[in-house]
């Protein structure tokens, strides 16, 4: 085997044990279930592990937690003074339009606005519990 192809080949095995890693929970439901598909738009900013952030905040434990609370995570002043606990109504107004839910926050555009991709997402998350 040549040194690139063991390069690639290397690259391929690590990336796969990291997204068993960063799987998150097997989910319950069939609810879930479409969550956690739909939460591969937010995988490439957000881990799923609660000692880890990645690019965003780790969103384990999401559901009940203040928004701009996770320590080592360097939020907007938007975010930490927005008094906001991710409630799963303010999850659905987040994921929907978070910038016009958190006028000034750092985080890219979000919008998932089909309700139904909503719930499964919101069912998703709030299986990442302790």
């Amino acid at each position: 085997m040549t040194v690139s192809r063991f390069v690639i080949v290397a690259a391929l095995l690590l990336a796969a044990g990291t997204a068993n890693a960063e799987s998150g929970p097997e989910p319950k439901t069939a609810e879930e279930a479409a969550g956690k598909q739909v939460f591969h738009q937010c995988a490439a900013c957000h881990s799923l592990d609660s000692s880890k952030n990645a690019f965003g905040p780790s969103l384990y434990n999401v559901v009940g937690r203040k928004a701009g609370s996770i320590p080592r995570f360097d939020y907007s002043n938007a975010l930490k003074t927005s008094n906001i606990t991710w409630t799963e109504d303010n999850l659905r107004h987040w994921i929907a339009g978070n910038d016009n839910f958190v006028p000034g926050t750092r985080m890219r555009h979000v919008a998932i606005t089909d309700p139904a991709e909503q719930d499964y997402l919101i069912a998703f998350l709030k299986s990442l519990k302790q």
